[in-house]
């Protein structure tokens, strides 16, 4: 079996709620899903198709290519199916290995002894056809075997993403609770952005929103700034395969003349932190930073988006002093962004009522276990209704 020529299902997976964006992109790229679920979708294809995806998608997690479906109702039965696999015409009896899985069978309580059996089936197999198994470990920097078992039913892919999709690879320095690169360019694409107005971040810090907003933009893709993957490491693995994908990325990257990415924060530390992030990714020339507070950010008299991921509140401290944050957004929106669509995106909905604006839509999210929104906004600019013509009273 060559998964390069062979074509089987794939999978690719996501964080929960980002499916529907994760479809959109797949369909853009020329692919047909046949199934979509909250945490992925399916389709058919060769691991040549595997490579495109890795290196284009935005708001995947991994992209896993099926080796074979069986029944299992017990451990000793994943063993069996898999040591009769030809593992040795995949894996290189001088690499190296590493499983995850995912379970949910009433025979296990403890992931990792059934990551010991897939890797003992695997590693019996080639040694048997070798006379040597490869090295294994919990490093993802080789080639990845993922086991997914639920109920009676289990099916093993090679995972040819080996570490998560999610995060894009230029964000050298995280910030004060970064926002997933994934999440954030969902959050984006949910947005009305016709990605050439204006784009405001106030309250940026790292800068994962405005960088994911402007390669969006520019149609900078998450493979130009990663150069590891799983189906590096598959036997049969040609590097042309990927050289050509990689030269596609970054032809088709377009610019925007005149497009206005502004971002700001309050702390000097963060916009430092967004320079170094952005100049990871050859765009911090295209990001005007700058420090203020968030109501001093300027905004151009062109309408856009204005998108703030302002804090949640823990504590009863900061969610007193949170309340005046977040009255103090809405009047920021009101008096300065007439005329914009105002996104906030939030994970406490008490403090956003503090906002004074109803919002036009609420687009449900989770940033990691916590559930959020986008809260969208019309800023309409001057006030929407016309007003009423004098009475003229009839002479007697």
């Amino acid at each position: 079996m060559n998964p390069f020529e062979a074509s089987s299902k794939i999978v690719v997976t996501c964080n929960k709620r980002l499916a529907p964006f994760l479809e959109e992109e797949v369909t853009e790229l020329g692919f047909k899903p046949q199934r979509t679920f909250s945490t992925g979708l399916e389709l058919n294809g060769t691991m040549l198709d595997c490579i495109r995806l890795n290196l284009n998608l935005r708001c995947a997690s991994q992209v896993l290519y099926s080796v074979k479906a069986f029944p299992a109702d017990r451990p000793d039965a994943v063993y069996q199916q898999l040591v009769a696999l030809p593992w040795e015409t995949l894996i290189a009896s001088d690499g190296y290995l590493s499983v995850t899985s995912t379970v949910d069978h009433f025979t296990v309580n403890n992931n990792l002894f059934v990551n010991v059996k897939v890797k003992d089936a695997i590693a019996d197999r080639i040694r048997r056809h070798a006379g040597e198994r490869p090295d294994s470990g919990p490093e993802l920097d080789g080639t990845v075997i993922h086991l997914f078992w639920r109920e009676e039913m289990a099916e093993v892919f090679i995972d040819t993403s080996g570490h998560t999709l999610a995060k894009h690879g230029y964000r050298k320095i995280p910030g004060k609770a970064p926002m997933l690169e994934a999440l954030a360019t969902a959050t984006v694409m949910a947005t009305k952005w016709d990605r050439k107005s204006p784009f405001i971040n106030p309250m940026c810090g790292s800068g994962t929103i405005a960088i994911e907003a402007l390669m969006i933009a520019t149609n900078r893709r998450p493979g130009l700034y990663r150069s590891n993957y799983g189906f590096m490491h598959v036997t049969g693995f040609d590097p042309t395969m990927y050289e050509v994908e990689r030269k596609r990325l970054e032809e088709q990257v377009v610019e925007i003349p005149g497009l206005m990415i502004v971002a700001t924060d309050n702390r000097q530390d963060a916009i430092d932190i967004s320079r170094i992030n952005a100049g990871a990714a050859d765009v911090d020339h295209l990001i005007q930073l700058s420090v203020c507070d968030f109501t001093e950010t300027p905004v151009p008299e062109t309408p856009g988006v204005v998108y703030l991921n302002p804090e949640y509140g823990e504590r009863m401290g900061e969610l007193e002093e949170l309340q005046v944050t977040y009255a103090n957004i809405g009047d920021f929106l009101k008096k300065k962004c007439q005329g914009y669509l105002g996104y906030i995106f939030t994970g406490n909905l008490d403090l956003a009522k503090k906002i004074g604006l109803r919002a036009s839509r609420r687009i449900e999210f989770f940033n990691a276990k916590l559930d959020c929104r986008l809260l969208e906004y019309e800023l309409y600019a001057g006030s929407r209704r016309q007003p009423k013509p004098d009475k003229v009273s009839s002479a007697e």
